[in-house]
C-alpha cells in the first residue's frame, strides 16, 4: 500500500481521522517476525526485563527500574498483546533473570496462564505492579504462581507512583517530580501543564528514547523535544476537534452518554465531550476497540467494558466490542463510523442502566 494514502501532505485530515494509522495495514504476521528477532536480541545476557505499557505512565515505570536496574531491558506492550509479550518473554530470557511487569492489567486467568507459568520456570523473581482494578481470581492465580502482585489505588496512584513507592530507591528529586507530573496526566487530574507533554511525548518517540530523555531531564523536556512536540501537536489538535464535533448524546439510566468516533487523543476528546455535559465519554476507534471515560457522576466504566472482555479503571477502561470478520467488515466500520460497535455499546449500556429515555 502507498504511504501516501493513508499519510501524507496531501490527505485530507477529515477523511484520515476516519482510518487507523498505518501500522495498522501492516500485517500481524510481520510485526511478530520482526518482534521476535529484536525481542531474541535485545534480551540475549540481561538481568533485568520490564514488561510495560508503552504510554507515558508504563514508561516511567521502566525508567525507575532502570535508575535501579542499569541496563534493564525494557519491552513495551499493550493490554491487548499482554499474552503473546509473556509468552514471548519467557522463550527468550534467560534463566535467573529478574522480571518486572508493570502498568498492566491482565484481562483473565487464561490469557496469561501459560507464559507466566514459563516465566516461572526461568526465575523466581517477578514483581507486578499496577493500579488498576484487578479480578480477584486474576490476582488469586498470579499470586499463587509465587509472583509478588503491588496494587495502588486507581484513585490516588499511577502505576509509577507504586513502582517508585516499591523499590523505595535513592531516586533524585527529578525523577520523583517526574513521578509526580505522570501522576497528573494518568489521573486526569490536569493541573500541571508538563503532564500533557509527557503523554505525547510517549506517544510520538521511540521508547527508548523517551526513557533516555525523562531519565536525564525529568519532567522538564528540552527544547528540541518541546519543538518536537509542538510540530505533532497541531494535527492532533484538528483531530480532537473533529472528534468531539461527531459526538452524539443518548440519555440512558439518568446518565448522558456522548459517543464519537475518530483517530484521536482519547483523553482530551473525553474532556471535550464531557465539557458538553456527558457523564460518560465513548470513542470508537478506526482499529476496532473502544476507550470509555467516566466522570465523578459515572464512575463504572470497567464494569462495561468487561461485558466484552475488556477492562481498567472506574473511570478509565477499554475493550473490542465486536469481533471483525475480514477487511471488508472493518471497510464498514470506517465508512459507518463505527456504527454496528455503536449500537452493541448503548445495548450494553441499557443493560447496565436501564430502559433508554430520548432526549
Amino acid at each position: 500500500m502507498k504511504d501516501e494514502l493513508v499519510k501524507g501532505p496531501g490527505v485530507d485530515l477529515e477523511r484520515a481521522s476516519l482510518l487507523p494509522g498505518m501500522g495498522f495495514f501492516v500485517p500481524d504476521s510481520f510485526y511478530r517476525e520482526q518482534k521476535e528477532r529484536e525481542l531474541e536480541n535485545s534480551l540475549e545476557g540481561a538481568s533485568v526485563v520490564v514488561i510495560t505499557d508503552s504510554d507515558a505512565d508504563g514508561l516511567t515505570c521502566a525508567a525507575l527500574v532502570q535508575e535501579t536496574h542499569q541496563g534493564a531491558v525494557c519491552v513495551p506492550t499493550s493490554p491487548y498483546d499482554l499474552e503473546d509479550c509473556l509468552n514471548r518473554v519467557a522463550k527468550y530470557s534467560d534463566q535467573g533473570v529478574k522480571i518486572y511487569i508493570c502498568d498492566l492489567c491482565p484481562d483473565s486467568v487464561e490469557g496469561i496462564e501459560p507464559g507466566l507459568e514459563e516465566l516461572c520456570e526461568k526465575t523466581d523473581f517477578i514483581l507486578w505492579c499496577d493500579h488498576h482494578r484487578w479480578d480477584k481470581d486474576v490476582c488469586d492465580f498470579v499470586k499463587s504462581l509465587g509472583i509478588r502482585v503491588e496494587l495502588g489505588d486507581s484513585s490516588e496512584e499511577c502505576a509509577a507512583d507504586v513502582v517508585f513507592r516499591v523499590l523505595n530507591g535513592d531516586f533524585s528529586e527529578d525523577m520523583k517530580e517526574l513521578v509526580q507530573v505522570t501522576r497528573d496526566h494518568d489521573l486526569w487530574l490536569c493541573e500541571d501543564a508538563r503532564s500533557g507533554y509527557l503523554a505525547d511525548f510517549a506517544m510520538w518517540a521511540p521508547f527508548k528514547e523517551y526513557i533516555e530523555v525523562v531519565r536525564e531531564y525529568g519532567a522538564d523536556l528540552p527544547e528540541d523535544v518541546m519543538l518536537f512536540i509542538q510540530e505533532h501537536r497541531e494535527e492532533k489538535n484538528d483531530l480532537i476537534g473533529r472528534a468531539v464535533d461527531r459526538a452524539e448524546y443518548r440519555k440512558i439510566g439518568g446518565f448522558t452518554i456522548g459517543i464519537t468516533y475518530g483517530r484521536c487523543s482519547q483523553n482530551e476528546v473525553a474532556e471535550g465531550i464531557r465539557g458538553e455535559g456527558a457523564d460518560v465519554c465513548v470513542i470508537i476507534k478506526p482499529t476496532g476497540g473502544v476507550s470509555i471515560r467516566g466522570s465523578e457522576k459515572f464512575k463504572r466504566c470497567h464494569e462495561l467494558a468487561r461485558i466484552f472482555g475488556g477492562g481498567g479503571h472506574p473511570m478509565a477502561s477499554g475493550c473490542m466490542p465486536i469481533e471483525f470478520l475480514d477487511l471488508l467488515h472493518y471497510a464498514n466500520h470506517w465508512i459507518s463510523q463505527g456504527e454496528e460497535t455503536k449500537e452493541v455499546l448503548l445495548e450494553a449500556f441499557k443493560h447496565m442502566l436501564g430502559n433508554e429515555n430520548t432526549a
